[in-house]
């Protein structure tokens, strides 16, 4: 009885035990049920000095990539930057074969850098410490900045006269402008001469006309018109204050050039004069100064105007026309003689022809069709440069100085000294003309020079072309540095 109730117990314990396996599993199911699978395990904490690292480094990599674009910035469109002189003109000649394909593609640039605020320009002022302005000159009533200028060639239809102001030039001078379209001369038509710095050119005064220029310089008219709260009419009668109306700049004169189309007869001075003047009833209005081109040696005749006859009927033509502009200060107008007419006899008829006709002043100088005698001695041309040297049109470059600089001296003495009781002068207290001298000039030394010689203005064309946008810059820099040596 006692044995069958312990196998009873036993067979109960066995039964409410339960299993290994089952043990397991419970003990599976539990250690499981602690931690999900599902759910991933948190990320480690990152310390808090190592985050305040990693956002000063990002800061401080901003702030160094902002200082160096500007730093960038600042130095690419500074005209001080060695880089215009020695980077950009050889990379323009390497890149572009054509002499006037580089040209177009030069402009181009610019004009598409200003319209974004990226083009170069003249960052120093041209006043001294002292607040005075020691290349300070007054020409035609203007005090400009500087003497300072910028020949025409370089902006033939006027599109980006701003740009070559913001240069740090005192005049700027556009065209050649004639009263009907024309292509110029079959291409190619410019030539480089690198040994030299020179160049010659055919253009034959290619344009788009006097009536898409006068579009173009009228719309830039509206606009500061609309920057300064007036209308262009307002800006024409009234004017505004210490502002040209032709540059629009303080202390600076926009020159216009203007000249015959190559089918105009030269030896029709009716038909001539009708082309300078209808050029001048378009462009007057928006010019300080109007030019009349009768020296481009690559328009057939053109050269002959500048006789004595022909060249007083022209230019009494174009100041009368001139004088009608119905704006409140009338444009001045000077006339572009050759020099390769230096004969006295010839230079007595210009100045007779100047003084009768009642222009302004001459622009001294233009390229030659001379050669002989040009290239320095001991300078030897590649076969190229001889042959681009030889080519038909005119030559300029740095070789025209010692000319330039003769001819304004010349110039300067016949038109001070021509008798005030000669046909056509009436006043006993006439106004000395101005001279604009241009020719060979690249650097400070020259600049004075051609001034202590008479001229008020000495311009640049070929020496930018070479010497790239810093050019003028840096002739003024060498100018004031030779007259501060002269002071110690």
């Amino acid at each position: 009885m006692a044995t069958s109730y312990l196998r009873v117990c036993q067979s109960l314990s066995a039964a409410l035990r339960p299993s290994l396996r089952q043990q397991r599993t419970l003990l599976s199911r539990r250690s499981n049920s602690t931690t999900p699978p599902s759910v991933p395990p948190p990320p480690p904490v990152e310390p808090v000095a190592s985050a305040g690292f990693s956002r000063a480094k990002a800061l401080a990599l901003g702030t160094g990539l902002s200082i160096g674009g500007y730093a960038l910035y600042y130095y690419a469109t500074d005209t001080r930057a060695s880089f215009h002189r020695f980077i950009v003109p050889p990379a323009l000649r390497f890149l572009f074969p054509d002499a006037e394909d580089a040209h177009h593609a030069g402009t181009h640039a610019l004009k598409t850098l200003y319209q974004f605020g990226l083009h170069p320009r003249e960052r120093i002022l041209d006043v001294d410490h002292s607040g005075k302005k020691p290349l300070a000159v007054t020409v035609f009533g203007t005090e400009l900045s500087n003497p300072i200028g910028i020949s025409a060639g370089l902006d033939k239809d006027a599109e980006i006269p701003d740009v070559l102001f913001a240069l740090g030039a005192g005049v700027v001078e556009v065209g050649g402008c004639t009263p009907l379209p024309q292509d110029g001369n079959p291409k190619p038509r410019v030539f480089r001469v690198p040994a030299v710095d020179g160049m010659v050119n055919r253009y034959g005064l290619n344009s788009k006309g006097a009536d898409a220029m006068a579009q173009t310089l009228g719309e830039r008219l509206r606009e500061f018109a609309q920057s300064v709260g007036l209308t262009e009419r307002e800006i024409l009668d009234e004017g505004v204050e210490g502002v040209p109306t032709g540059s629009l700049q303080p202390g600076r004169l926009l020159c216009v050039q203007v000249a015959k189309n190559k089918k105009t007869d030269e030896k029709d001075v009716e038909a001539v004069k009708r082309d300078y003047v209808y050029c001048v009833k378009r462009l007057a209005p928006y010019a300080d100064v109007l030019v009349v081109n009768v020296s481009s040696p690559n328009t057939p005749g053109l050269r002959d105007l500048q006789a004595t006859g022909p060249l007083t009927a022209l230019l009494g033509a174009v100041v009368e026309e001139a004088q009608k502009t119905q704006r409140k200060t009338k444009p001045k107008v000077m006339v572009k003689v050759s020099p390769d007419e230096d004969d006295d006899t010839q230079m007595e008829g210009v100045v007779q022809a100047v003084w009768n006709s009642g222009v302004d002043g001459v622009i001294v100088g233009n390229t030659t069709k001379r050669r002989a005698g040009v290239i320095p001695e001991g300078v030897r041309l590649t076969s190229k440069e001889q042959k681009n040297f030889m080519e038909e049109g005119g030559y300029s470059g740095p070789q025209l100085f010692d000319q330039t600089l003769k001819l304004v001296g010349r110039y300067r003495k016949m038109l001070d000294g021509y008798s005030l009781k000669s046909e056509g002068v009436d006043s006993a207290f006439a106004p000395q003309k101005v001279i604009f001298a241009t020719g060979g000039i690249t650097n400070g030394e020259q600049a004075l020079k051609v001034l202590n010689a008479g001229a008020s203005v000495a311009m640049v064309y070929t020496g930018m072309v070479y010497g790239g946008s810093g050019t003028v810059t840096r002739i003024k820099n060498e100018m004031r540095q030779k007259l501060e040596d002269k002071k110690v």
